[in-house]
């Protein structure tokens, strides 16, 4: 009978705990009513979840009630199956943030997947996600992912230093920068801060593990939207080297000896249209004519250009830099 009467009272405190993080504020008599107990009986299990950790408010008003608030230590969460299967995928994907917590997040991971449900636990091991596109991407200390975001939620402007890429470590050191950032944006495995450069007059993005914040921040700022106001748009412009849309500033048009179904897998944003069983004409871009042609070039076959000129001159320079690159390889 005990033991009865102990697990009762456990699936109850369970219970009570759900219903509290479902919502804000609770009446003690609703409470009473959706568990089947008694006012004092809730007083009591409430009393208990305290002992456990949890920061469980009494409210005041005519009904009267509780609220759980948030605490100074981390007590037992309780999530519902989709909640547990979304922590455990976050968890997965989390690895190849390139936010230096990839070993804490695989101990989480394994701590969540132990108490999953054998038909969670499947669902969670079906999904093959991995790191591998991430490569050898250097990591950002948290502390710094810590120092950008509190200065983008603050509209406080930042000052830096900045290490260019293939600079030496021993090199003259530049002066500091200043930004006042936007954004801070995790993109293919690496953070980077987008804002408005007070001193260029001109919206730019840094990668986050080349910066190091100064402190103090400096002064408040008036926060800007970013052209086109979608972030994401805005830095995918900025990758493909156009200013402002996201489209290649470099883009033609070519034929290839090749059938569409050849072509196609390897066309990224690129449109394919079958012309034939062995013709494809394909429009594409890049971020410039040289790398245009070059891309078009693996296709490893004949190329007719359709247009522009300026796809046509590249390939005719490309030619060129392949005949003397071919000459100064040669053997006798």
């Amino acid at each position: 009978m005990p033991i009865a009467s102990s697990t009762t009272t456990s699936s109850r405190l369970l219970s009570l705990l759900s219903m509290l993080q479902a919502r804000r504020d609770w009446p003690g008599g609703l409470l009473a009513e959706r568990l089947g107990v008694s006012e004092r009986t809730v007083r009591r299990d409430v009393d208990r979840l305290r002992e456990l950790g949890y920061p469980v408010q009494a409210v005041k008003g005519p009904d009267g009630g509780y609220r759980l608030e948030a605490g100074s230590r981390l007590p037992p969460l309780l999530f519902d199956e989709e909640q547990a299967v979304a922590l455990a995928v976050a968890l997965r994907i989390a690895v190849g943030t390139g936010a230096g917590i990839e070993e804490a997040a695989a101990r989480a991971l394994v701590t969540v997947r132990q108490v999953l449900p054998s038909r969670l636990r499947q669902r969670v091991d079906a999904l093959e996600i991995s790191a591998a596109g991430r490569g050898v991407d250097p990591q950002v200390d948290t502390g710094v992912l810590r120092t950008l975001s509190a200065a983008v939620r603050a509209g406080e402007e930042l000052r830096f230093d900045y290490r260019p890429p293939g600079r030496p470590e021993d090199a003259e050191p530049h002066p500091p920068r200043r930004v006042q950032p936007r954004h801070l944006v995790a993109r293919a495995g690496r953070w980077y801060v987008v804002g408005w450069d007070p001193d260029r007059e001109d919206w730019r993005t840094y990668r986050a593990d080349r910066m190091t914040p100064r402190v103090p921040t400096g002064p408040r700022f008036v926060a800007r939207e970013v052209p086109g106001g979608d972030v994401a748009a805005f830095l995918s412009a900025r990758f493909t080297g156009s200013e402002s849309t996201n489209t290649w500033p470099c883009r033609g048009e070519v034929i290839l000896d090749l059938p569409a179904a050849e072509v196609a897998p390897f066309a990224g944003d690129g449109v394919a249209e079958e012309l034939g069983a062995a013709r494809t004409r394909l429009a594409t871009g890049s971020w410039s004519w040289a790398a245009l042609a070059a891309a078009l070039a693996r296709f490893d076959t004949e190329i007719e250009v359709v247009g522009p000129p300026q796809l046509r001159a590249a390939f005719a320079e490309l030619s060129r830099r392949a005949d003397r690159a071919a000459g100064t390889g040669a053997c006798s």
